[in-house]
């Protein structure tokens, strides 16, 4: 039906269609033309290795600190959620370094993985496909131009009058 050259532009040509109450359920958008992007973000250090085990171990132990807080019988079972989260970061840390250890020549970076498209089409079944067109092109609803309204042909078997303009 249309092709774009962004995501964005895409997805605002949808939210036209929906905002005039187009069955967007018979839309699709398709990227063409895929491609990975690997963005570099920095060096891997090993302090950058311990600070995000460390971090990621934290989150873990959160979690753990806070199910034994919620099902415990005593209320005051409040520091062990801290013990949890300082427990947790410490075996982050410490499988993080290990982690490094063993890949350490194969990756010393730190990278962000996109997938990316050329184009993307937004596409919809053949019966709707006049009536997305003209939404998109702002003609609203009509799928065809009015016809003009002729005048009905005159009777050949009517007697003719004269208009006389005086």
């Amino acid at each position: 039906m249309a092709t774009y050259t962004t995501y964005a532009d895409a997805q605002a040509a949808v939210d036209r269609l929906a905002k005039a109450d187009f069955p967007v359920k018979q839309l699709s958008i398709v990227g063409n033309d895929l491609k990975s992007v690997e963005r570099v973000t920095g060096k891997l250090t090993w302090g950058r290795v311990a600070l995000a085990g460390a971090a990621s171990g934290a989150w873990l132990g959160v979690f753990f600190g806070l199910l034994f807080f919620l099902f415990s019988p005593s209320g005051s079972s409040l520091p062990f959620v801290f013990a949890a989260v300082l427990i947790g970061a410490g075996f982050g840390m410490m499988f993080g370094l290990v982690s490094y250890a063993i890949n350490r020549r194969r990756r010393d970076f730190t990278s962000t993985m996109q997938v990316i498209a050329s184009n993307y089409q937004v596409i919809v079944d053949g019966a709707l496909v006049n009536r997305a067109r003209n939404l998109l092109t702002g003609q609203g609803e009509q799928a065809v131009a009015p016809v003009p309204v002729q005048a009905p042909a005159a009777d050949p078997d009517a007697p003719e009058t004269s208009r006389d303009p005086a």
